[in-house]
C-alpha cells in the first residue's frame, strides 16, 4: 500500500466496502458522540468520514488532533447505517473504521475556520489565503478557472490558433495606464515595464508571418482596484488573426466564448452566436452606457425635443445651453407610494445629480410636477416616444450629453433593480462597434484618440483626409457580457502612412510616431497584413461563471483594494545593497511627523 493514501476523499464507494484503504488529507471536522468519535477527512478531492470506536487506542489519538492537521488514515471501508447516510457527499454511504492513524503535520491554532460558512474580513482571508483556499467555494472558484482556461486552450486550438508566449520584460509604453517598472542593473539609469497587454508583439508576430496568435497573457497595469478588475496584474485570453476583417474576428471567437459558457454555466442559459452588435452611439443612447447590461429590459429615450420651449423652465433653459432629455421607463411602477419616487429623487442626488423628475401616467391622467408644467400635448408625444402604457411611470435625466447618457444609465440599472426585472440565469452577449476615432478633449478642446490609437479608421486615409475627425467611426469594438466589458478590439491600423495621419490629426508629429513606436512602425515598412484581434479577461470570464460580485474571488493571491499582498507582504522595502546594484537613491515624501518637524520659511 502506498506510503500516504491508497484513494483520495472522493473515492470511496458501497462497492469498496471490506477493502483496507489508506486516505489522507485534513482533518475538516470532528463530532464526539461519546462512545464514537467522527472524523470528517478532507483534501482537493473530497471529504470522506472515519470513524473510531471509544475502546480503540485510535480515539484518544484522534481526539488530539487539532482541526487542520493532516494525517493518513488506514483501516476498512464500510457501510454506514440508514439514518447516517450523506446524500450531500458521493463518499456518504460509506465510512472508513480507522485502524491506525499517521500525523503529517500538525495544525496551530486556527486564525480562521475553514469548516463552515463563517464571514471573515478580507485583511484576514487574504492574509492566510491559504486557508482560505482551502474553504469550498474558494477550493470551486479556483478548480473552474483551471477548467476555464483549459477549455478556451483547446478551442483556440481547435480554432487554428496557435499558442506562443510574449516577453515580461519590455519597453514603456507612452499610451494606456501606468506602467509598472523594473530597473535594469546593467543599464543605468534605464527602466524595462512590465507589459500592459502583449498588444505590440502580437502585431509583430503578424508581420512575422505567423497567421493566428493566441496566448493565456499575464498583463500588468498600476491602476486603482474595482470589483471587476484586480490591481496591478490580470491574464487575459490574447488573441490576433491576419488577413482579417472585424466580422471574421467575431465570427471565430463567438464560438469560443459562446462554447465555454455553454460547458460551464450550470443551468443557465447563454446567448447563441451570432451576438447582437450595437453600434456605439445607440448603446450610449438606447442603455446610457457602452457595457450594456441586456438582461435589462428597459431602453432609455431621448426626448429633449418634447422639452424644447416649453413651460417646464427647468429642463427648456438647460436645452438652450445644449442639454439633452433623456428618458428612463418604469413599467407598472404608477401605483408606487410617494415616498418610493422619493426615495428615487434621494438616490439621484447622492449619485451627483440635482435630482430626478418624473411622471405617473394613471387613469388616464398624467401625474407629477413635471406633468403639472407641461402642455397636454407635450405629455402625451413623451408617452409615445417612450412607448410606456398607462400604469406606467417615466423618469428624466437633463444634463450635457455625455453626463446626462451616463446619469440615465445608472437610472435604467436602478430602475430595473428596484422593479425586479432583471431577467435571471441568462449571459446575453453583445458587441459594441462603431467607436468614434477621435473625441475632444473638454477642458483644452484638443483632439483626442478616444479608445485605441493603433485602431484602423474606417474609411482609412480618404477619411482622415477628408472628414471631420469627430466624425470618423474606428474599427474598435468591445465584447460584453450581462453589462461586463470582456475585452476591447480592434482591426489595426497596419500602413504606416495611414498611421502617420492618424496621429497626426491627434497632435503628434512624424518625429514623435517613429519615436514613441518605432518598433513597430518599423516592422509595418516590410509588408504587413491586415490584422486584428481582442484579448478576453479570464479573470472577468471566470467571475461570471462562478456568479462572483467580487473578481478577488476568482483568483488565486490576489492583492487588496490597496494594491497590497499581505501574505506576501509586498510592497516592501528592498535592502541598501541592492538599491546600489541598481543605481538608485530613494526620494520619498516626507511623513506629516517630518513636515512638523521642519523648520518653517521666513
Amino acid at each position: 500500500m502506498h506510503r500516504y493514501r491508497s484513494h483520495t476523499c472522493a473515492a470511496l464507494r458501497l462497492e469498496d466496502a471490506g477493502k483496507e484503504v489508506r486516505i489522507a488529507g485534513w482533518v475538516h471536522r470532528k463530532r464526539d458522540h461519546g462512545n464514537l468519535l467522527f472524523v470528517d477527512l478532507r483534501d482537493m478531492y473530497g471529504i470522506t468520514q472515519c470513524v473510531a470506536d471509544s475502546s480503540s487506542p485510535i480515539f484518544k489519538q484522534l481526539e488530539g488532533v487539532p482541526p487542520e492537521s493532516v494525517i493518513s488514515v488506514t483501516g476498512k471501508v464500510v457501510p454506514r447505517v440508514a439514518e447516517t447516510v450523506n446524500d450531500k457527499l458521493a463518499t456518504g454511504k460509506v465510512e472508513v473504521v480507522a485502524a491506525r492513524v499517521d500525523l503529517l503535520s500538525d495544525a496551530a491554532v486556527l486564525p480562521m475556520q475553514v469548516a463552515g460558512e463563517q464571514d471573515y474580513s478580507e485583511d484576514m482571508r487574504l492574509t492566510y489565503r491559504f486557508l482560505d483556499l482551502r474553504r469550498e467555494k474558494m477550493r470551486d472558484n479556483m478548480l473552474l478557472r483551471s477548467r476555464v482556461i483549459a477549455s478556451i486552450r483547446r478551442r483556440m486550438w481547435d480554432a487554428g490558433f496557435v499558442e506562443f508566449q510574449t516577453p515580461i520584460l519590455t519597453a514603456s509604453s507612452p499610451e494606456g495606464a501606468r506602467d509598472f517598472l523594473v530597473p535594469a542593473r546593467m543599464h543605468p539609469g534605464k527602466f524595462y515595464a512590465l507589459p500592459q497587454a502583449p498588444q505590440q508583439f502580437k502585431q509583430l508576430l503578424m508581420t512575422s508571418g505567423f497567421d493566428r496568435y493566441f496566448q493565456i497573457a499575464p498583463c500588468f497595469r498600476d491602476e486603482d482596484s474595482r470589483a471587476d478588475r484586480s490591481p496591478g496584474e490580470f491574464y487575459q485570453l490574447d488573441f490576433e488573426m491576419a488577413f482579417a476583417t472585424q466580422d471574421d474576428v467575431f465570427s471565430t471567437i463567438e464560438p469560443v466564448m459562446a462554447g465555454v459558457f455553454e460547458e460551464f454555466v450550470r443551468g443557465r442559459s447563454v446567448s447563441k452566436p451570432p451576438f447582437v452588435r450595437i453600434p456605439y452611439e445607440e448603446a450610449m443612447l438606447r442603455y446610457g452606457s457602452d457595457k450594456p447590461d441586456l438582461r435589462n429590459p428597459l431602453l432609455v429615450t431621448d426626448v429633449t425635443d418634447a422639452f424644447r420651449g416649453s413651460g417646464f423652465g427647468l429642463f427648456a433653459k438647460a436645452i438652450d445651453k445644449g442639454s439633452i432629455v433623456r428618458a428612463i421607463p418604469a413599467p407598472k411602477s404608477a401605483d408606487q407610494a410617494r415616498s418610493w419616487f422619493d426615495k428615487l429623487n434621494d438616490w439621484a442626488r447622492e449619485n451627483g445629480a440635482g435630482g430626478l423628475g418624473y411622471i405617473i401616467y394613471k387613469d388616464g391622467e398624467a401625474k407629477g410636477p413635471i406633468a403639472k408644467n407641461l402642455d397636454a400635448d407635450r405629455v402625451a408625444r413623451i408617452k409615445t416616444l417612450t412607448g410606456v402604457q398607462d400604469g406606467d411611470s417615466v423618469f428624466f435625466a437633463c444634463d450635457k450629453k455625455s453626463v446626462a447618457e451616463k446619469f440615465a444609465g445608472l437610472v435604467r440599472t436602478k430602475v430595473c433593480a428596484e422593479l425586479g426585472l432583471l431577467e435571471q440565469n441568462h449571459f446575453k452577449f453583445c458587441w459594441i462597434v462603431d467607436f468614434p476615432m477621435y473625441e475632444k478633449n473638454p477642458d483644452t478642446g484638443a483632439i483626442e484618440f478616444s479608445h485605441n490609437p493603433f485602431s484602423m479608421p474606417q474609411g482609412e486615409l480618404e477619411a482622415l483626409t477628408t472628414k471631420d475627425p469627430l466624425e470618423i467611426k474606428a474599427f474598435q469594438y468591445d465584447i460584453v457580457c450581462n453589462g461586463v466589458e470582456l475585452s476591447s478590439g480592434a482591426i489595426r491600423n497596419h500602413r504606416p502612412e495611414v498611421m502617420y495621419k492618424a496621429f497626426e490629426i491627434a497632435g503628434y508629429t512624424k518625429d514623435d510616431v517613429e519615436t514613441r513606436f518605432g518598433g513597430l512602425l518599423n516592422a509595418f515598412k516590410y509588408g504587413a497584413p491586415p490584422h486584428g484581434g481582442s484579448a478576453p479577461g479570464i479573470d472577468r470570464i471566470v467571475m461570471l461563471l462562478a456568479d462572483e460580485p467580487n473578481i478577488r474571488e476568482v483568483i488565486l493571491f490576489p492583492m487588496t483594494g490597496k494594491a497590497e499582498d499581505l501574505l506576501m507582504q509586498a510592497p516592501n522595502t528592498v535592502s541598501p545593497k541592492q538599491l546600489r546594484e541598481l543605481h538608485i537613491k530613494l526620494d520619498l515624501p516626507k511623513t506629516s511627523e517630518e513636515k512638523k518637524a521642519a523648520p518653517s520659511a521666513t
